[in-house]
């Protein structure tokens, strides 16, 4: 059951960003015609992960190779996770691994004690993630985080 699969039957699990990927993982770079909703590269969230001090970045690996990025942070104000710069690299989009990384993303989160709600903001024109968080359960909250829609998944603590 834990073991997720894009539609290419590739196994699709995070992993943490170390000495050893963490060039394959900053070179993840998504379409074009998505650099309006996300960074150019995913080397600009792991500055931000790296200098910030708030976000954690995590690599997406289909099998042992290195697809996509996904950050998350624990917001102390609010007691929410959020989940930020998630980018599939443009060659392997279109195989559910940007679905099955959420997935293994919200699992992970969940297993925290702390963890009540997890969110994340997109743009309103950016319908692909729309569709896909929408399918995952999560539902706007009403607020918007700059110019984004912040949506929000309860969790239910086992």
């Amino acid at each position: 059951m834990d073991d997720l699969t894009d539609r290419t039957g590739r196994r699709v699990t995070l992993c943490p960003v170390d000495d050893d990927n963490w060039r394959a993982v900053a070179d993840i770079a998504p379409r074009d015609e998505q650099r309006t909703f996300v960074a150019a590269l995913a080397a600009r969230y792991l500055l931000l992960s790296m200098r910030g001090g708030v976000w954690t970045s995590l690599g997406v690996l289909a099998d042992d190779t290195v697809v996509g990025h996904v950050m998350w942070a624990y917001d102390e104000e609010d007691g929410t996770h959020w989940v930020g710069g998630l980018i599939v690299d443009a060659d392997e989009q279109g195989r559910g691994v940007g679905r099955q990384a959420m997935t293994a993303l919200i699992r992970m989160l969940s297993k925290r004690p702390d963890c009540r709600e997890i969110r994340l903001s997109y743009h309103p024109h950016n319908t692909g993630a729309a569709k896909l968080y929408n399918s995952l359960g999560f539902i706007p909250t009403g607020a918007f985080e700059d110019d984004e829609t912040v949506v929000g998944l309860a969790v239910r603590q086992a």
